[in-house]
């Protein structure tokens, strides 16, 4: 028996096609850290996401310790994941120039053997053995995202205005509408690794939270 993949577990989650659809997204857990500004050049991105991948993988290689948490399975660690928005405009998927404007969620899901125990003992092995790493930004939240419209983009995270705007007009061709609050928005998986992957080949899951358009 391999690892367990969430990708490949649940592909309507990760791997949906290039033509949009609609999915119901089921409550999960996640590592979650909150910002503002450009992850491009925000130095707080970077180590949000290092921290993150550090808490992640500690839990993940918790089986090589003396103490495995309960409910242990052996599982590839899931992708990064990122909800955007703008304070105070509507995300319409064009970005460029509005980068420093961001506000964003970056996480990472969890099995859910992780408990609020297991994730502080992560956050005290990470600070022993990072300790110039912040451990106290993350926490660890469960999301019910509900029901949503997503579809997969392939090419640079700037090329996915059109992208967005396809999504957009099928969800209203639907019968729906997009709605973003709380941390229902603007949501990204990055299935490709961007350090190994060219742009124009990247894979990111875009998908919007959205609601029955009701008629009188």
């Amino acid at each position: 028996m391999g690892a367990f993949d969430f990708k490949k577990e649940f592909k309507d989650l990760y791997l949906p096609k290039t033509t949009p659809s609609i999915v119901d997204v089921p409550k999960m857990r996640f590592i979650m850290v909150d910002g503002k500004g450009n992850p491009n050049t925000s130095p707080f991105y970077k180590e949000a996401v290092e921290v993150l991948y550090g808490l992640s993988y500690t839990i993940k290689m918790s089986k090589k310790g003396s103490v495995q948490p309960e409910g242990y399975f052996d599982y590839v660690v899931p992708p990064l994941e990122g909800l955007w928005w703008f304070e105070n405009n509507y995300f319409d998927g064009n970005v460029i120039g509005r980068k420093d404007e961001f506000c964003w969620t970056m996480m990472i899901r969890q099995p859910e053997f992780v408990t609020s125990e297991v994730f502080e003992m992560a956050k005290a092995s990470l600070s022993k053995k990072k300790p110039e790493l912040n451990v106290s930004i993350a926490r660890l939240e469960d999301f019910t995202e509900g029901l949503c419209a997503q579809v997969m983009h392939i090419g640079s995270y700037d090329d996915e205005p059109p992208t967005v705007a396809a999504l957009e007009e099928y969800i209203e061709s639907q019968g729906y509408k997009t709605v973003m609050s709380g941390l229902r928005q603007h949501h990204e998986i990055y299935i490709s690794d961007p350090r190994k992957t060219a742009p124009e080949k990247l894979k990111t899951v875009i998908r919007h939270p959205i609601e029955r358009i009701v008629t009188e």
